[in-house]
């Protein structure tokens, strides 16, 4: 360890370079198993950590792995964003990276990989040790290093399941962080939990818009024999494989088609002419929802294990479908499509979920929910769930019209200058 530091030292002084003072203190931190810089168009330092941490905090004897630290410096008197990613660290590399958060705060960084995806999955690869308390402790974990290197005020944010991660890690750590800003975290209650079939038939956007994005659906099951074709070209060019016969993965494909629409806001006047050809429709669909949602060996994996032992998922209501599909019951899809032979029969276990809604409905701890109005996964949001008018430090503002990719800065701009209103507040 002193040995890399070291050769990195000489290397920088004979280039005419000095370590940073950041560097140096990193350097001190045993745990940190290397630091490589990273160009940033938006921070004066930016590197990529890599932290050795258990495989599982409650029995460490089991072994390490190394894990994945984006950090990036503005400096050691600035507030720090903590970012509970939910995947890959991949995009937080790009050189213009940013979060809106730390740049109204001015503040610094610290963007942490979720365990089992990209450069922080284990190996051998044992999905046994993929927990949230696992996760939650990671945090916990890179918090404490980290704190004593940035000793001013704390905010810890995600979105979409990173969202979620935020809210475990509050539930788990309630005194890690001064505030805690979930955006578009859906918190379930089973492997399928029912509420966002009903959403997406009945409380998005308006019944002409829902009628549109239905009547699409049923056009695509209707011509499916004379679109084969074109979906057996299309995932063969792509080399993609699948764990059912393609004419389910046609039927998937089309249910999702509805979650996507919703999920990323997506204009339903963008959706051709049912006149139009095959290949006009089809095309259109790929364009929106492409079936590598399913295919096997997907950055998604990691998600869906998660999404079958603890984290849950959604269904698809197909009564409208029946008489043109292929799949007669989508009960179990997450493990019969998503999942490997051998993890197909894993057990759920809600224990996290329940232990974080109870937390948030009992306790009262400085938070700022995001949600988007028609996105899906509201469904499942902590919108649904607490009453925030008996609550004085919880604040939650939803994004008239919204969908996943609702932040602070698509609000309206009244409800945009409250909310950074209380996260300066909290953030003094």
């Amino acid at each position: 360890m002193k040995k890399i530091f070291l050769s990195l030292l000489i290397l920088m002084t004979a280039a005419g370079l000095s370590a940073s003072d950041l560097t140096k203190k990193l350097e001190k931190i045993p745990s940190v198993k290397s630091i490589a810089e990273l160009t940033s168009d938006v921070f004066p330092e930016k590197y990529a950590l890599m932290v050795e941490q258990p495989l599982d905090w409650e029995h460490p004897e089991v072994g390490t792995f190394r894990h994945r630290v984006v950090l990036m410096h503005r400096g050691f008197d600035r507030p720090t964003v903590l970012v509970t990613e939910g995947y890959g660290a991949a995009y937080a590399l790009a050189p213009a990276y940013q979060e809106e958060l730390a740049k109204h705060l001015d503040a610094n960084i610290v963007f942490v990989e979720h365990r089992y995806f990209l450069e922080s999955t284990p190996e051998p690869c044992d999905w046994q040790h993929l927990t949230v308390k696992n996760a939650v402790c990671d945090l916990h974990d890179v918090r404490l290093l980290l704190g004593k290197v940035y000793k001013g005020k704390w905010l810890a944010t995600g979105i979409s399941k990173g969202g979620t991660t935020t809210m475990f890690y509050r539930a788990y750590f309630p005194d890690d962080v001064d505030l805690s800003v979930p955006y578009v975290g859906p918190v379930n209650t089973g492997v399928q939990d029912g509420r966002h079939e009903p959403f997406i038939a009945q409380q998005a956007g308006t019944a002409l818009q829902r009628k549109a994005i239905e009547d699409f659906q049923l056009e695509m099951l209707k011509r499916k024999d004379a679109i084969m074709p074109l979906m057996e070209a299309y995932c063969a060019e792509k080399e993609y494989r699948f764990r059912v016969p393609l004419r389910h993965i046609y039927d998937y494909t089309v249910f999702e088609y509805a979650f996507t629409m919703w999920q990323w806001g997506y204009d339903v006047h963008s959706i051709p002419s049912l006149g139009a050809s095959d290949t006009v429709l089809f095309d259109y669909l790929m364009k929106v929802c492409d079936p590598s949602y399913f295919a096997q060996g997907g950055e998604m994996f990691s998600f869906f294990v998660q999404a079958a032992k603890e984290l849950g998922y959604y269904g698809y209501d197909i009564l409208p479908f029946v008489p043109y599909l292929d799949v007669t019951s989508t009960k179990n899809y997450l493990a019969e499509v998503m999942l490997t032979p051998e993890l197909q029969d894993l057990p759920y276990d809600g224990t996290a979920n329940r232990h974080t809604l109870a937390f948030l409905e009992k306790e009262d701890v400085p938070m700022v929910f995001i949600y988007g109005e028609n996105d899906p996964w509201s469904a499942t949001g902590i919108c649904q769930w607490l009453d925030f008018g008996k609550k004085q430090r919880m604040h939650l503002f939803v994004d008239p019209g919204g969908s996943h990719r609702s932040r602070i800065g698509t609000l309206p701009p009244t409800l945009q200058d409250e909310a950074w209103a209380i996260i300066d507040a909290y953030m003094k």
